[in-house]
């Protein structure tokens, strides 16, 4: 199951990202918000932070303008690797290299079509395993 969170920067293009995984069959949770009405967004960024660290949600998704508030704010959460992707290899890498857990993104920053793309890419690629890649994230982690 996915986890969904955004604040009102994030709402119309999360529901772009709502169609890619129902038309995947993807299970989902949307954290809210729930609409374009101002508000907070560390409160949906730590909600999703944390089903994914609790392991109720395999991996999280946030959009705000920028992805950086949203990303922030879920790495103040133990366990969570969260990675502000723009690009589709930046979504690949941070994957494959880094075992990020939760993709953010910037509504103001991509549009609709590149960001299910990254959102495919994120969902798809597995992590490395490799030494390298494993040692570097227990460093992050101590």
């Amino acid at each position: 199951m996915i986890a969904l969170g955004n604040d009102h920067g994030g709402y119309a293009l999360k529901q772009e990202v709502i169609k890619y995984l129902e038309a995947q069959g993807i299970e989902y949770k949307d954290y809210g918000c729930c609409s374009e009405a101002s508000c907070d967004y560390p409160v949906y960024a730590k909600a999703v932070a944390e089903a994914v660290a609790a392991g109720t949600c395999e991996k999280g998704i946030l959009i705000c303008g920028t992805g950086i508030g949203m990303s922030i704010a879920a790495n103040k959460v133990p366990g969570i690797r969260a990675a502000v992707c723009h690009d589709c290899f930046s979504a690949q890498a941070t994957r494959e290299h880094n075992n990020a857990n939760i993709l953010a993104m910037g509504a103001r920053v991509i549009g609709p079509g590149l960001a299910v793309k990254i959102v495919d890419i994120f969902l798809n690629t597995a992590f490395s395993e490799d030494e390298r890649h494993i040692r570097r994230i227990q460093m992050l982690e101590g």
